[in-house]
């Protein structure tokens, strides 16, 4: 295929009238699909449904330990939840882990809103502070970005590379300013790229040299069992053991949860740091709460029963989503490839294919697909303040829709994709 930037001005309106007829065909074909949130399918929220008959009104409603699941107590967690969850972000040991309720944005909000009250293990409350600055690497997961903006905190945009966050940029600015407090991180399966942390990175961010004493690694793990593959699977270092053998044990917040594992919205999610951090969040928790659902916490730790219970559920996930992901990456190669117009991320896992438009197409894209009833995430959602400097990342959540349907809307998407590109280029 030719390159579009090799086309003489007369090939581009050509082009352009030709796609311009196909873009209305397309409008009257009346679609109406969303592929702007990486939900679950409803056949993969109806393949979790035995996770309901895992307890009924007979069951032996004790934990392991003895504690009745109905009554108080166990502020941090049942232990066979924890053990789950432990596993689930590779390995932790068990009495780092806290399980709280159903979403780890709760648990990260809340660990933000306490660094801004009350500080980070004795330090000056951020609120006291003139300057607060949170790394961001980007493309990135746009609720981290809303939670830091809600609280005010200043976002430095870092770039992502195959293998994880610009680590040079990160160490400097880490080592060199005070007033940066944390970095929102993804390691595994990154929203919206896919990409996985290389050993290197992971060590190095282990490694660093903080010129706050309460800056916190903000490590994100929502996609640790999310494998689209048998056959090729990405694997992280665990973190926290790699932050105690550097001699920063309490640098590293972790997160994960099973709202893509059992259900959206009624799953388990947990927290796993150092010792002194754990102590730091159950202080709060006495007041905050007199504990989460314990019930859902036996019902998900006898439904799994443990990680390899897990995986083989998390097997029959990924049966479902293979084969929107190959029909999304089947349209962008046949009908994008050697154009020169595009880029496009193959992960091994995950909820999400990143896209790269030219410079300054992405708004154009999305607003077309909208006009002919495919509604994408907003362009600018990937990055800090909503703000993609290039305006060329395109997010693609190719779970919710049907096989069929992905096919469907990346027909539409790439059709958008050039006729977007061929008006940027004749605009020049």
């Amino acid at each position: 295929m030719k390159l579009y930037r090799e086309m003489s001005r007369e090939e581009l309106l050509a082009l352009k009238a030709e796609l311009d007829r196909q873009f209305e065909d397309a409008k009257g074909k009346g679609l109406k699909l969303d592929m702007s949130r990486g939900k679950p399918t409803p056949a993969q929220l109806d393949m979790g449904m035995g996770l309901m008959d895992a307890l009924t009104s007979e069951s032996d409603m004790k934990s392991e330990n003895g504690l009745d699941t109905r009554n108080y107590g166990g502020m941090d967690g049942i232990p066979e939840a924890k053990h789950l969850m432990a596993d689930v972000m590779g390995g932790v040991p068990a009495e780092n882990v806290i399980v709280y309720g159903n979403a780890s944005l709760s648990i990260m909000y809340d660990t933000v809103s306490r660094a801004m009250t009350h500080g980070v293990l004795g330090n000056t409350p951020w609120c006291r502070l003139d300057k607060v600055k949170f790394l961001c690497p980007a493309p990135g997961y746009d609720r981290h970005f809303a939670i830091t903006q809600h609280f005010g905190i200043e976002m430095i945009t870092i770039p992502m590379t195959p293998t994880g966050p610009d680590m040079d940029m990160v160490e400097k600015y880490v080592s060199e300013d005070e007033t940066v407090k944390g970095i929102w991180c993804v390691p595994k399966y990154s929203n919206p790229q896919g990409y996985s942390y290389s050993d290197e990175t992971v060590r190095r961010f282990a490694a660093l040299k903080p010129a706050a004493k309460d800056f916190r690694i903000y490590w994100d793990n929502a996609y640790a069992v999310h494998h689209l593959y048998d056959d090729r699977q990405d694997e992280i270092l665990e973190i926290l053991s790699e932050c105690e053998k550097a001699g920063n044990p309490d640098m590293v917040y972790e997160f994960a949860s099973t709202s893509k594992i059992s259900f959206s919205g009624a799953g388990i999610a947990a927290f796993a740091s150092s010792k002194a951090n754990i102590e730091e969040a159950k202080r709060s928790m006495t007041i905050q709460t007199i504990g989460h659902d314990k019930i859902n916490q036996l019902r998900h730790a006898r439904y799994f029963k443990d990680l390899e219970g897990l995986k083989a559920h998390m097997r029959r996930h990924a049966a479902i989503l293979r084969p929107k992901f190959a029909a999304v990456l089947a349209v962008l190669d046949r009908e994008l490839g050697g154009l020169g117009i595009g880029e496009w991320t193959r992960p091994n896992g995950g909820y999400f294919i990143s896209f790269d438009a030219m410079e300054g197409c992405a708004k154009a894209i999305v607003a077309k697909c909208k006009e002919a009833g495919v509604v994408l995430t907003g362009a600018g959602a990937t990055f800090p303040y909503g703000s993609d400097p290039k305006d060329s990342n395109i997010r693609i959540a190719p779970t919710y829709p049907t096989a069929e349907e992905m096919a469907e809307a990346s027909d539409l998407f790439v059709l958008c994709v050039k006729l977007v590109s061929v008006e940027k280029l004749l605009a020049k």
